[in-house]
């Protein structure tokens, strides 16, 4: 008989097995995969690959019978860690939290499973592991899916105008986010080509803050949680984009048209909006207007 900290420190098995309940799951599992990846939240961890460990345990409905030694019958183990590289290849992740729920999520979508048990410890900070595990069951994928994204509009301002009297011609139907250009200042220029880039994105901030000045309605915002919530809640947002840019596992670069693109992309946006700007190459629906 094992004691509720032994439990607790032990492998995701061992907790599976203490909750379940009279009619136990199958369940299949992956043991100390470990992976290389950039993560974290503290400035110290940028540019820097640590080890991260994951230990999954999936609940799964029986498998049909006959099974017939059939893999398509069966979640595959490769489910498992495509999960895993999915998630680490979507973006830059600050927390284990965030990773773990979204490696739940995921496997979670698979027919088969039931309860993920995900847990996720960095192996590189010290003698000691970091790490952070959760349980979900298939009701969390239902909820996600209830609480699925809006589309937005995405509006690229290519030049300084009376923002205000544009969006009036637009239509009221989607979520609105505002993306700008610099203001066309003198540019500090660096020899290092990661500070030049950082100089570029904090003249669009810049200019994003210029331009929310214009209307109370407006609300600079910097994260994808807060475009989240902004989306909404019917919010006009004007985007900052340093965060989401070098949080990217692939960084978009280019202008601030560049960006308004792989933002509106990344967004599914029902349409893109060029305002005083070249035609972008983009597959989504598109407006061109004159400054």
């Amino acid at each position: 008989m094992t004691s509720d900290p032994e439990t607790a420190f032990g492998h995701p098995e061992e907790r599976a097995a203490a909750l379940a309940g009279a009619d136990p799951l199958d369940r299949i599992s992956v043991r100390d995969y470990v992976v290389e990846v950039e993560i974290g939240a503290f400035a110290q961890e940028r540019g820097l690959r640590q080890k991260v460990r994951f230990n999954i345990v999936v609940e799964v409905l029986p498998v049909p019978q006959p099974l017939n030694d059939d893999v398509d019958l069966i979640l595959s183990y490769d489910r498992l860690t495509e999960a895993v590289g999915h998630e680490l290849q979507a973006e830059r992740i600050n927390l284990l939290e965030t990773l773990a729920e979204r490696v739940a999520l995921r496997i979670l979508r698979e027919p088969q499973a039931v309860r993920a048990f995900v847990r996720i410890e960095k192996i590189d900070r010290g003698p000691y592991d970091l790490g952070v595990e959760i349980v979900r069951s298939k009701d969390a994928v239902t909820r996600a899916q209830a609480n699925v994204m809006p589309r937005p509009r995405v509006v690229f301002l290519g030049a300084q105008v009376d923002v205000a009297a544009y969006l009036a011609q637009l239509g009221q139907d989607a979520a609105l986010i505002l993306t700008v250009a610099g203001l066309g200042l003198p540019v500090p220029r660096s020899s290092d080509a990661g500070a030049q880039r950082r100089i570029e994105l904090l003249a669009m901030e810049q200019a994003a803050w210029a331009v929310s000045a214009q209307d109370a309605r407006f609300f600079v915002v910097g994260t994808r949680t807060e475009l989240d919530w902004a989306m909404r809640n019917g919010q006009i947002s004007v985007w900052a984009p340093s965060r989401m840019v070098m949080d990217s596992v692939h960084p978009p670069q280019g202008d601030g048209l560049a960006l308004a693109v792989w933002l509106a992309e990344a967004l599914h946006a029902v349409e893109l909006v060029v305002i005083g700007a070249p035609r972008p190459e983009t597959k989504l629906p598109l407006r061109l207007m004159e400054a």
